[in-house]
């Protein structure tokens, strides 16, 4: 008999969404996950749970980040419950800024296709200049208005991914800090090599980020992702003055200011560079005049897990069908998805066709 029920490859968002829902259904779970030697994604992570634009011409996605953002209240329930850690989830609803009128009236277009896409299943409203300064009065000049999305939210990332380590393991998720070596499968029974150890399980799911697109091919998989580096900025706290996300400026619960949202095709260099953090902080400065007077403390960059479309990859081996896989940028969004969700599909054995659209088959269609 195998060791567990199910192995997950890689213990970051992705992976440990999946393997915290696998052990919520009473799965044995073992989690492979590298460590802090690992691409960590969550470390630049900006941590919206964020609808608006999502899937603008995708219809497919923009329904999967819904139903995710719907499932969030009660996965935010189930991790405080088995970890007993605040992950700083709010759901206020979000802003994204428009500096002038063509801005204006081009997301408006954009946001009024998803209304009808969705069939009225997401929400949005346009804020002018007036509307705005009433929910967030120290706006700057230079911005005319805002979109506002009361689907969209915020969580602290790292506070997210500790609470679900701990609350894996506290449904009886057996974590295993190693790299994964190897992957093969025989008479049904996958059998994971790790640097110290060797398990077998009925399932496999790689969720294991840049990694995925060379353990793949081992089961039967393709999955063609590659880094794209993210660099976030954090100020000192300061007084509260912003009660909803945005996609370019966050302040959190202890009243520290994020800053990012910028794309950077330099390879597997997660460092930082000097151009980038001005242009940020010049951004956030255009919306933000006051923050000219906000000490940045912290600096850092990221990888993203980037498709060629910027689509999520989910896919079930055709050679070996418990193998499964879940490759996405989009960890935090999602995780809610990924664990109420994907999680419930390895165990009936079978990805449903709604995730069809998310097959790495459809780089192979001209």
């Amino acid at each position: 008999m195998p060791d567990y029920d199910v192995i997950v490859v890689g213990g970051g968002m992705v992976g440990v969404s999946i393997a915290f829902g696998l052990a919520r259904q009473g799965q044995r779970t073992a989690l492979f996950d590298e460590g802090d030697i690992a691409f960590r994604a969550a470390r630049g992570n900006f941590g919206l749970v964020w609808v608006q634009g999502k899937g603008s011409q995708c219809p497919e996605y923009a329904s999967w980040t819904r139903r995710s953002a719907e499932l969030w209240k009660e996965f935010d329930q189930d991790i405080r419950a088995q970890s007993r850690i605040d992950t700083g989830y709010i759901a206020t609803g979000g802003l994204h800024f428009c500096l002038n009128e063509q801005d204006f009236e081009r997301r408006d277009q954009m946001l009024s296709r998803m209304v009808d896409d969705s069939h009225n299943q997401f929400q949005y409203q346009m804020l002018g200049r007036a509307a705005l300064i009433d929910r967030v009065p120290l706006i700057g000049s230079k911005v005319l208005g805002a979109s506002f999305c009361p689907q969209d939210g915020h969580v602290n990332p790292l506070g997210l991914l500790h609470a679900l380590h701990l609350g894996f393991q506290a449904q009886g998720g057996v974590l295993r800090i190693e790299k994964v070596q190897n992957l093969s499968c025989s008479d049904s029974v996958f059998k994971v090599t790790s640097s110290s150890s060797v398990l077998t399980a009925h399932k496999v799911v790689l969720a294991a980020g840049l990694a995925n697109k060379n353990l793949a091919p081992k089961l039967g998989l393709n999955i063609p992702v590659f880094p794209q580096r993210g660099q976030i900025l954090v100020t000192e706290k300061i007084k509260p003055f912003l009660n909803y996300p945005t996609s370019l400026v966050r302040q959190t619960k202890e009243g520290g200011v994020l800053l990012g949202d910028s794309h950077e095709d330099v390879g597997f260099n997660d460092g930082t560079s000097i151009q980038v953090m001005h242009d940020i902080a010049h951004h956030a400065r255009s919306m933000f005049p006051f923050l000219d007077r906000a000490r940045v403390v912290r600096a850092w960059g990221a990888l993203r897990i980037m498709s060629a479309d910027g689509l999520p990859i989910y896919d079930q081996s055709e050679q070996y069908p418990g193998a499964f896989s879940a490759s996405t940028h989009s960890g935090v969004t999602l995780a809610a998805a990924h664990s109420l969700d994907f999680s419930r599909f390895v165990v009936e054995g079978k990805l449903p066709s709604h995730l069809d659209k998310f097959s790495e088959k459809r780089f192979h269609v001209h």
